[in-house]
């Protein structure tokens, strides 16, 4: 059994699923078009398949403990691809929406299921390496996700992203199918997602803290997600090629911040990281929307600098949390995950009302606002942990 394969077919299954999230966005304002549907609505696609997924994170879990890793992941796959080729073939919007939500849930077991494998096949300083593995494995879905959906899309149109999907879906699942062996140790059953554990989290400041910050960072970034197609086609006729350039350079920039923030804790200590970080993004943010109807050159390198402050300030939280909860690890994140998707899916779901409204300045001026309450709020929560350490758990 060569562990090295096994990563990276864990690895390829996780990304093909997580470009589901973003491969159609630069596409959005053509689906709008084609289904003939509301601005609403097409966004509400993009809020219901993170719902799905942030739900079933929960309630799979006890499931792949209880039944196996293999025989949870094979069957999530059959119904992303199946799903998929529905999102392909749907004329409505209500039926891409319904697809969308087996796409979800269909996706949710892919990441619970690679994570809890890595787990089971690697110990020590082999689980970190294998852990960061499968995250520069997962880390590539963002970036070449629009940029491969534009690409498609400039030919194929929507239909044919979905397709993409659908495709390579079957593909992993066949390679899996081989590859991938049953590694759930015999005898373990774990314990399923309580309330419980949820509430001890939240009345802890750092916990509530963290979820505060989780929320609303992905809140925040998604927005950018969601709506930057709109502004880079209205207002400087981009095509959705174009766009997919532009997403590409936002998420690398992401990706750059991401590996420089390791550093930044070791310096700062994680309390000190997280507030530091956070401010950097609202000062992106006010910048962006300074510049960004300004001139195109502007809104290129404002959203650089939204994407880098962004990359520096993911990787804070959860390494926070897994300080403050040291035998919890694992129930504290899976918390934080719920609520980050949450936040990715309200994005499109009240971002679209902002927008509608009040256009540019409203949707990303109120999240400005909010990042600012969130930094203020952060700064209470966490006030008597200012000199926490500055251990770097893997």
């Amino acid at each position: 059994m060569n562990l090295r394969i096994i990563l990276y077919v864990l690895g390829l299954c996780a990304a093909i699923v997580s470009l589901a999230q973003n491969l159609y966005v630069p596409l959005l304002p053509q689906l709008q078009h084609d289904l003939h549907t509301s601005f609403y609505l097409v966004n509400l696609t993009v809020s219901l398949f993170t719902i799905a997924l942030a739900v079933m994170q929960i309630i799979l879990g006890p499931v792949i403990d209880h039944k196996g890793r293999k025989a949870v992941l094979l069957p999530g796959m059959i119904l992303y691809a199946a799903a998929s080729l529905g999102c392909t073939f749907s004329g409505t919007v209500y039926m891409l929406l319904f697809f969308r939500v087996l796409q979800g849930i269909g996706a949710a077991a892919v990441p619970l299921v690679a994570a809890t494998m890595i787990g089971d096949l690697f110990e020590g300083k082999e689980r970190a390496k294998g852990m960061s593995t499968y995250q520069m494995i997962l880390g590539i879905a963002p970036a070449v996700g629009p940029l491969i959906g534009g690409i498609i899309g400039s030919y194929a149109g929507y239909p044919g992203a979905f397709m993409f999907l659908s495709i390579m879906a079957v593909a992993m699942l066949l390679i899996a199918a081989v590859f991938l062996p049953e590694t759930r140790p015999a005898g373990v059953r774990r314990q399923g997602f309580q309330v419980r554990f949820f509430a001890q989290i939240v009345k802890n400041n750092t916990g509530a803290a963290v979820i505060l910050v989780g929320f609303i960072l992905y809140y925040m970034f998604y927005n950018f997600i969601v709506f930057l197609p709109d502004v880079l086609t209205e207002h400087y006729h981009l095509d959705a090629g174009q766009i997919g350039a532009v997403f590409l350079m936002l998420m690398s920039f992401s990706f750059i911040g991401s590996k420089i923030s390791g550093r930044i804790q070791v310096r700062m200590g994680t309390v000190k990281s997280l507030i530091f970080t956070c401010t950097l993004a609202l000062f992106s943010l006010l910048l962006f929307i300074l510049v960004a109807e300004a001139f195109l050159i502007g809104l290129l390198v404002s959203l650089a600098t939204v994407g880098f402050t962004a990359g520096l300030t993911m990787s804070v939280p959860p390494t926070l949390l897994t300080q403050e909860f040291a035998s919890e690890r694992a129930t504290a994140l899976g918390v934080y995950n719920f609520v980050r998707y949450l936040g990715m899916a309200a994005a499109p779901l009240f971002g679209s009302l902002l927008y509608q409204e009040g256009g540019f300045f409203l949707l990303f001026g109120c999240t400005a606002c909010l990042m600012g309450i969130m930094i203020v709020v952060t700064r209470l929560f966490l006030k008597s942990k200012g000199s926490s350490s500055n251990q770097i758990q893997a």
